[in-house]
């Protein structure tokens, strides 16, 4: 039988709500006409909810700015760890992570650093997993060196020639396996000199899950590789759950303040049109290259599974502003974030007229 899910209802009600509260923030757009409440099938036997642990990694834990400095010997200590977390409400998924959350720990060195990088497997994996930087000049990115078993450690060192920022993720075969499972995270190379200040730094990352039943339906939810293989994905998510960036960890800011957001795709499949909706990207460096000549004014940027992006902005004006994929059909599947900026308002720049 056919009918209207919850989980669906109240996801279509929260995007609805979002959307209105944007347009009295900052932007209309996609409040005119908001999307049609999605159906799901549902199973003649009804799943008991299930809970499981936040693995969701909070958009404000990165390191602070490298800055100044020379480059050094840096040790980083990485640990794989499977477990069962919470993927919507009333949904768990078992998920593979770096250090127990999604995306993995940021990472942030100089150019010019020696990097000794140690990889752990928990003791209770049940899979041998490994790492590949893009940051690495090697083979596999370091993955040749850590394929690591169970309730073992491998570690290899490498030099950080080129600045940007990179991603970094599970190549254990299926590679696409462990990365739909969360198996991601990014590596800063800051320049010589380090990066401009700005008051706020944020760690995004988008991914896809593929879940054996369909989006919202509840209970213990398992992967299906035959939905990757088809790139079918049952979720997008920012951060590893939904909600993860809007009722969870949502980004909050002050009008004046300068945002910087360092934004990756973990994929494995999917290209991001990034956007936030009612700002404009004041500065773009774009597929993450720290050049002296980022892109200005710019709206949405692309950024392609395994690649990364970094945007910066000033906030004039206060509300609520939703990071999206703008392929926005997206935000039926979980895919929405929250930027919440607090402050006077600004009628010169926004206001409404009565």
């Amino acid at each position: 039988m056919t009918k209207k899910h919850p989980m669906f209802l109240l996801l279509a009600m929260g995007i609805l709500i979002a959307l209105l509260a944007a347009a009295c923030s900052g932007n209309t757009e996609g409040s005119s006409s908001p999307s049609p409440q999605p159906t799901a099938t549902q199973p003649e036997v009804a799943v008991a909810p299930s809970t499981g642990v936040s693995i969701v990694r909070p958009p404000t834990d990165l390191p602070p700015p490298v800055g100044d400095r020379s480059p050094q010997a840096v040790r980083v200590d990485l640990e794989a760890v499977e477990l069962e977390g919470q993927l919507a409400d009333g949904v768990t998924y078992t998920y593979w992570t770096f250090g127990g959350e999604v995306p993995g720990p940021f990472l942030r060195v100089r150019v010019g650093d020696s990097v000794e990088l140690h990889l752990k497997n928990a003791s209770g994996s049940i899979f041998p997993h490994s790492i590949d930087l893009h940051a690495v000049t090697g083979p596999g990115g370091g993955a040749v060196l850590t394929q690591v078993p169970p309730a073992q450690e491998k570690a290899f060192t490498f030099k950080a020639l080129n600045p940007g920022l990179y991603v970094y993720h599970c190549a254990t075969p299926m590679v696409a396996h462990h990365m739909a499972n969360g198996m991601y995270g990014l590596i800063l190379v800051e320049p010589e000199g380090g990066l401009p200040p700005v008051d706020r730094e944020f760690y995004v990352m988008q991914g896809e899950i593929y879940t054996q039943g369909p989006f919202g339906q509840t209970g213990r939810q398992v992967f299906s590789v035959e939905k990757l293989l088809a790139e079918t994905p049952g979720y997008f998510v920012f951060n590893g759950a939904v909600g993860a960036l809007a009722q969870e960890h949502p980004l909050r800011a002050k009008v004046g303040e300068t945002v910087r957001i360092f934004f990756g795709v973990g994929g494995p499949n999917f290209t991001s049109s990034f956007h936030v909706i009612g700002e404009i990207f004041d500065r773009v460096y774009e597929l993450a290259s720290l050049t002296d000549s980022p892109l200005i004014d710019v709206q949405t940027t692309l950024v392609p599974p395994g690649g990364a992006t970094v945007v910066e902005f000033g906030l004039e004006v206060p509300g609520r502003y939703i990071l999206v994929d703008h392929a926005l059909s997206r935000l039926e599947r979980g895919l929405a974030g929250f930027l919440v900026a607090e402050g006077p308002d600004n009628l010169e720049v926004f206001r409404e007229v009565r």
